[in-house]
């Protein structure tokens, strides 16, 4: 398991999470892609604890993820199955979990400080903070997508089910923008990543 984490997380973090996943007795498995989720923790009916995580997330994305599902596990473990997912007793064990892990030999240092800010009160997933998710993604391969805030307003652009939309006015935090095939609205969190198709005229 260790040779096998090492191509996923940072090296220095190898030891301890390898640790966590023994010690919880985890089967982990890291699967393709899937664009609605990067990880998931489930209690197998055998009683043994399974967690997945996607096999693109680059090595820090892959940690933070891990170390959200292992919380998953710990939380309902500690304080039982009655609990809400991402509740105060999640949020609590997360930070503890993480807390060993925001260190400079860990994560470089321009995401040291945006990763403090985000453990003050941990979001249900690494998307929903904006700050934290595009400082993640400098760390990702190259690819042709644009976050949304990138978007000029009028453009239109294409998400990652082939529905097509035209990016409209800003609404608090996140982005009002209509369907192109059927005119209904849905607002777009910012760090939203689409393929764009035609700028604004």
């Amino acid at each position: 398991m260790k040779h096998i984490l090492e191509r996923y997380i940072p090296e220095h973090s190898v030891e301890p999470v390898f640790g966590l996943i023994e010690s919880n007795g985890i089967h982990l498995k890291i699967v393709n892609e899937r664009k609605t989720r990067h990880g998931d923790y489930r209690r197998m009916p055998s009683g043994g604890h399974q967690i997945t995580v996607n096999a693109n997330l680059n090595k820090y994305r892959f940690l933070i993820t891990l170390i959200h599902e292992i919380a998953h596990l710990a939380a309902f473990e500690l304080y039982g199955r009655q609990i809400k997912p991402h509740g105060q007793e999640w949020k609590r064990t997360f930070q503890k979990l993480m807390l060993p892990f925001i260190r400079p030999e860990i994560f470089p240092s321009e995401l040291l400080p945006v990763i403090a800010r985000h453990f003050k009160n941990p979001k249900a997933s690494s998307d929903t903070d904006a700050h934290l998710s595009v400082a993640l993604k400098r760390f990702d391969e190259e690819n042709d997508k644009n976050y949304i805030f990138e978007v000029p307003k009028g453009s239109i652009f294409r998400i990652y089910n082939g529905k097509i939309f035209k990016k409209g006015e800003k609404r608090i935090k996140r982005y009002e923008c209509v369907e192109v095939n059927t005119g209904r609205i849905y607002l777009f969190q910012p760090n939203a990543e689409v393929e764009l198709l035609r700028t604004a005229n």
